[in-house]
């Protein structure tokens, strides 16, 4: 029995229920008076060949998608146009990954998760298949939202699917199996996407879902058999016998609500300044949408985002936790290979090489942080693991000028490893304390807030950016500096423009603004510590059915 998490549940044999005073409604395991948990409808199942592939195959569709498009942006201008909105085929997409991943995790606890994974899957490629007839911008952003659709429900269900199938004592293995996914997609998914934007049409980058996506379809529906749900079984019912009812008002209000909130977020500052009606308008809407989704999930027989997800203690301050996980991970992702090129005077292919060894330290942690929480809890190693990565994060300032590229690769890679013990404890030890009916729901909560929290820490630190080089170029001491903002980015592409005193400057400008970003990162890691420390339960509610013997 793992001493750090579980004993106050199993020494008197009581039933763990939730910390709000409930009971989630599951039956617990009993034992066989070994130690060992009989099976129960929630307990983990045996899994036949190929569900491990089929999960990864699945989030590769998600996982390799913008970092293969990414590299292809031109080519794509050139052939259809719209340079000025195209910032929209990725901020189309995560729109609306972010917004329907609460609606997928209440579905997938209505239905089961087989049949929203098939759907996620089959919509996705639909949506690749419409991407690669696209016959102008328009047409391309409208089925990269498509796309987006689709993958909400593969990244939702998928992790969902980990703490259903797998128990505690393996869950950290197939949770780093998925982490490597996402690792080589950042590495791998820009030099696809070139050489296809180079040596075939850009709709390759599309076309290329297809295989893929196949195969993980088919292995989902040949292989996949979800525990206490047997092929063939009807839907849950209500305690009052009728089929469960959509709450498709709900699930309406969250989409208009996220899509307002996060289109704010996502082109306040880019597309028209923070403070603009624009602005304004969609900050106020998705106020006035909040409201309303509030009061139409009070009145709703199966909320999309029922109450339950903010009142219990262990859900709500991993959701916070999380959030501010999103809202720090845009220094690293964001900032470094900007600082890379811009300051270091690296290729791009070497800046990317900069941020992406943070990837390969992340699962690798990720898959030991179980080690670590059979002994201290789930809370103190996410504990650990932030507090760490905030150390981390305030050591960034104090790199030589100028530093030598292992320095900040050096940095990254201790993140990924202080990030990987913080996050994944928090994902399986989440999971673990409701049962089947409330898994997808809780699962999608968390990745909800931590979507968000990215979307908020691209707005808030690209603000903090912007403010640190106007301010440099304002005060600037040397001739030849661009004089507004728009004009940095062409200067630093070509550094030799500029008189060499004026590039030095602005080198030192972009390296004060990428310090600052990082700084409030660091702030962000504190916040998660914070939360964890006084809002989080020292000891996780873990239900009997998901001990290990």
């Amino acid at each position: 029995m793992d001493a750090g998490e579980y004993e106050e549940r199993t020494a008197h044999g009581t039933t763990a229920g939730t910390t709000d005073g409930t009971t989630d409604g599951t039956t617990a395991g009993t034992t066989d008076g070994t130690g060992a948990d009989t099976a129960t409808a929630d307990g983990p199942a045996a899994r036949p060949q190929g569900v491990a592939a089929a999960l990864m195959l699945a989030m590769a569709l998600a996982a390799l998608d913008s970092t293969v498009v990414s590299t292809a942006v031109p080519q794509i201008v050139g052939d259809l146009g719209g340079f000025a909105v195209f910032s929209w085929l990725f901020s189309g997409y995560l729109l609306a990954v972010t917004v329907s991943l609460p609606v997928y995790g209440k579905l997938s606890d209505t239905f089961g998760r087989k049949p929203v994974l098939l759907f996620g899957i089959s919509l996705f490629l639909v949506g690749s298949l419409l991407c690669a007839a696209a016959w102008d911008m328009a047409a391309l952003i409208a089925f990269r939202i498509v796309q987006g659709l689709g993958g909400g429900a593969i990244q939702g269900t998928v992790q969902t699917l980990a703490g259903d199938l797998y128990p505690l004592r393996e869950r950290p293995r197939i949770q780093a199996r998925l982490s490597t996914v996402w690792a080589v997609s950042a590495v791998a998914g820009p030099a696809v996407g070139g050489v296809l934007a180079a040596f075939t049409d850009w709709r390759w980058i599309f076309l290329v879902n297809a295989p893929i996506g196949g195969l993980a379809l088919w292995l989902v529906a040949r292989r996949l058999t979800e525990p206490g749900r047997a092929a063939g079984t009807a839907p849950a019912r209500g305690t009052d016998g009728r089929r469960p009812r959509i709450d498709w008002p709900g699930a309406l209000a969250v989409f208009a609500c996220g899509g307002l909130l996060l289109t704010a977020l996502v082109q306040g500052g880019v597309a028209w300044p923070w403070l603009s009606a624009p602005s304004l308008a969609l900050l106020g809407g998705s106020a006035v949408l909040a409201l309303v989704v509030v009061l139409v999930e009070r009145r709703a027989e199966e909320p999309i985002l029922p109450g339950w997800v903010w009142l219990r203690r262990t859900i709500a301050a991993v959701n916070l936790a999380m959030g501010a996980l999103g809202l720090l991970m845009v220094a690293p992702v964001v900032f470094v290979p900007t600082y890379a090129q811009s300051v270091l005077g690296l290729d791009p292919i070497s800046a990317g090489l900069v941020m992406s060894v943070m990837t390969l330290s992340w699962p690798i942690s990720a898959a030991c942080s179980q080690h670590v929480y059979r002994r201290i809890g789930f809370r103190n190693t996410a504990a650990l693991g932030i507090g760490l990565a905030a150390l981390i994060l305030c050591a960034f300032p104090f790199l030589p000028e100028p530093a030598r590229p292992w320095q900040p690769a050096l940095i990254m890679l201790l993140l990924g490893a202080a990030l990987g013990l913080f996050q994944l404890p928090l994902v399986v030890g989440v999971q673990a304390t409701v049962g089947w009916a409330e898994r997808g729901t809780t699962t999608a909560s968390v990745l909800f807030c931590r979507q968000v929290g990215q979307s908020v820490g691209a707005a808030l630190f690209g603000a903090v950016a912007n403010a640190t080089i106007a301010a440099r170029l304002a005060d600037a001491p040397v001739p030849g500096l661009p004089a507004h903002l728009d004009g940095v980015a062409r200067a630093l592409a070509s550094p030799g423009t500029l008189p060499e005193r004026a590039a030095a400057y602005l080198r030192d400008a972009v390296a004060s603004a990428v310090t600052y970003v990082h700084l409030g990162a660091a702030a962000a890691a504190v916040l998660a510590l914070l939360v964890l420390l006084l809002v989080a339960p020292r000891r996780f509610p873990v239900l009997p059915e998901h001990r290990d013997g």
